[in-house]
């Protein structure tokens, strides 16, 4: 009986940690998202406000807006955390008639921003009987 009760926990937390919504939760609230909707052909460019069992509430020009959870296809988020922002110095030692002098350039540059990764896809649908 105890070994029939461990191994229902088990399936219990392996299928919670591959539920898609569940993961969705785990983003940090100002994520950016692409949300695509069923039938429109623009995905929503929004950022992550929160997330409840039925809605996501996403935010657009500092409005919230719920999107039920039926109503989305995908959610893709642009993943954070390392810099686009690059420092570059160069040094050149420069021999002339006066005599030795160093030369010393720096700037920043900015990297494009990581791409989309996709957190959430629609299930598919069971077959109808």
């Amino acid at each position: 009986m105890l070994k029939f009760v461990l191994f229902l926990c088990t399936a219990v937390l392996a299928f919670g940690a591959d539920d898609p919504w569940a993961k969705l939760k785990e983003l940090k609230t100002g994520t950016e998202l692409r949300v695509y909707k069923k039938s429109v052909a623009q995905p929503l460019l929004v950022q992550m406000g929160e997330l409840t069992d039925d809605n996501l509430v996403v935010i657009d020009k500092k409005e919230q807006t719920a999107i039920a959870r039926d109503l989305i296809e995908r959610v893709d988020y642009r993943p954070s955390g390392k810099s686009r922002v690059t420092k570059e110095t160069s040094t050149k030692d420069v021999v002339g008639p006066d005599g030795r002098s160093t030369s010393t350039n720096s700037g920043l540059s900015i990297g494009p921003k990581p791409d989309f990764e996709t957190v959430y896809r629609r299930p598919p649908s069971p077959p109808k009987k």
